[in-house]
């Protein structure tokens, strides 16, 4: 009943998280794109008022008219329109999600028993859990840091972009290094996605507070909120590609399974990032193909990093390791009948249609693995993380090496 109930609330927390994201990532690319579709008003009277920039659009049916002012107009309506909940409630129904699904098995999930580093292999739960907010924490004061350090009055937002680009680069090396393989794609993500909303939360809406008061005062606003509350939002709409992507990754275990897991992990942020700049220039009038064709070719070479045929070398390698164990009695290749042995001895616990581990009500990602023929269908998948030492998660039902060649042997 317990797992039921985990799996009834991480499906409306999903629901929520996908809602919400929806309506922040689509309200943040829309004023994007106006902010950049802005042309000089034609209208005398409109540029005496103060107007910098406005756009006409039709949609639904409609006309519409938007207009964006320098400093602030005359007045001010009292239904002034605010967007911030939106990412609030993204990044708490995120960080809601990681807790019951994460943080509630850290053991299972985080914890990375294969990582080259000892202290995070040895990690226990608690430790992963305490590790895991840290890193989220930590993702949020460098970055801000360097914000502030590098470009505080927004002149030097380039090589601030580099600093940042670099520093995604260390997240995700650090992550892979030290949490299980899809936890560490998820808390990169996460890192850049509680950038996000605390560019929100510290600085875009208390700037935006700051001007409404003093314009009510009848005092000028400070220019720099206005340049740092954009900044912070540019910042944002370049993560957002990345961190969507991320966030959908822990369904291909290709990605965060493979040795060179951080690469194509730094790979699909800097592709992503290039898509988006493409669309930003273009609501500009600038239509620059470079930048996309360089994305995909980018997200290309993480396909090809994470290819089968470049691990073959290793399989291989590893799979000679033991003649006795990877032969079936006539001297062949592995049968089917001795890997779902294996299956029905280390992975059944959870990959069952009733699995009888308590964290689940049913298979993790719809795979069930009761019959030979199930295990067959997934021949791919389970070689992938099998060799990898993805799976079993934490190796908590001790699969041995010799399990593992064996299973990287299996014949037709």
């Amino acid at each position: 009943m317990s797992s039921y109930l985990l799996d009834v609330s991480n499906f409306m927390l999903r629901w929520l998280h996908v809602i919400a994201a929806v309506a922040w990532i689509g309200e943040s690319i829309y004023f994007v794109m106006l902010d950049n579709s802005l042309k000089t008003p034609k209208a005398e009277e409109d540029r005496s008022k103060g107007v910098f920039g406005e756009m006409w659009a039709v949609h639904g049916g409609g006309f519409y008219h938007n207009q964006k002012y320098a400093t602030a107009p005359a007045k001010l309506p009292d239904d002034l329109h605010w967007s911030f909940w939106k990412a609030y409630t993204t990044w708490l129904s995120g960080f809601a999600l990681f807790v019951i699904l994460y943080m509630a098995n850290p053991g299972f999930y985080l914890v990375n028993p294969n990582s080259p580093w000892q202290w995070a292999a040895n990690m226990t739960g608690w430790q992963a859990n305490i590790v895991a907010l840290l890193f989220l924490l930590g993702g949020w004061v460098v970055y801000n840091e360097m914000c502030k350090r590098v470009s505080p009055n927004m002149e030097r937002d380039g090589l601030l972009s580099m600093g940042v680009a670099i520093m995604m680069v260390v997240v995700a090396y650090l992550s892979v290094h030290i949490f299980a393989g899809r936890a560490a794609f998820l808390l990169t993500g996460a890192v850049m996605a509680t950038a996000m909303s605390a560019n929100v939360f510290f600085w875009i809406i208390p700037g935006q507070r700051r001007m409404v008061k003093a314009m009510k005062a009848g005092e000028a606003p400070n220019p720099l909120d206005g340049k740092r509350g954009k900044q912070r939002s540019v910042h944002n709409t370049y993560f957002t590609l990345p961190v969507v992507l991320l966030m959908i990754s822990n369904h291909y275990s290709f990605a965060y399974s493979n040795d060179w897991a951080w690469v194509i992990m730094a790979l699909l942020i800097f592709g992503g990032a290039l898509i988006r700049q493409y669309f930003v220039l273009m609501h500009s009038g600038q239509h620059k193909p470079g930048y996309p064709i360089l994305g995909v070719a980018l997200i290309l070479l993480a396909f090809a990093v994470g290819s089968p045929w470049l691990a073959s070398g290793s399989v291989a390698s590893s799979s000679s390791s033991d003649s006795s164990v990877v032969a079936s009695s006539d001297g062949g290749a592995t049968p089917l009948a001795r890997v779902h042995a294996v299956m029905e001895e280390r992975c059944v616990s959870c990959h069952a249609a009733q699995p009888s581990h308590p964290g689940f009500s049913a298979p993790p990602l719809g795979i069930a693995l009761d019959t030979e023929t199930q295990t067959q269908q997934h021949k791919a998948q389970i070689q992938q993380v099998v060799a990898s030492g993805y799976m079993p998660l934490g190796n908590l039902t001790q699969m041995t090496d010799d399990e593992r060649t064996l299973i990287a042997n299996w014949g037709e």
